[in-house]
């Protein structure tokens, strides 16, 4: 005579997960201390990332504003030497009794045709 035992099902992993045989209120219960700190854990890390990205991008900003600094302040010495310049030679022309003006027109080239 043949008994008609059921035969059990392989269940997967996914189905036993999704039935809450791995993560069950027991297990909850049991270790909340040590869930508990992964979560202060997980928050303290995402906190810390958030932070230095936007550290990093208010750096990227700062960088760019101090070129566009040092490039103005460049440009500002270059025509305050050249107003120096001008001005010391103007000074020395009038000084050394010459009748010399400053041309507003520059200087161009004469081309000979033959």
């Amino acid at each position: 005579m043949a008994t008609n035992t059921p035969k059990k099902k392989k269940s997967s992993v996914i189905t036993s997960a999704v039935r809450g045989r791995w993560l069950s209120t027991r297990f909850f219960s049991r270790h909340w201390g040590i869930i508990l700190a992964l979560l202060v854990l997980v928050m303290i890390y995402i906190t810390n990332r958030y932070q230095c990205l936007t550290a990093m991008e208010n750096i990227q900003k700062l960088n760019k504003e101090l070129e566009v600094v040092k490039s103005e302040r460049i440009r500002q010495k270059s025509a305050y030497m050249n107003a120096i310049r001008e001005k010391t030679m103007q000074q020395s022309i009038r000084e050394a009794g010459l009748d010399l003006t400053h041309r507003d027109q520059p200087p161009y080239k004469l081309r000979i045709t033959k």
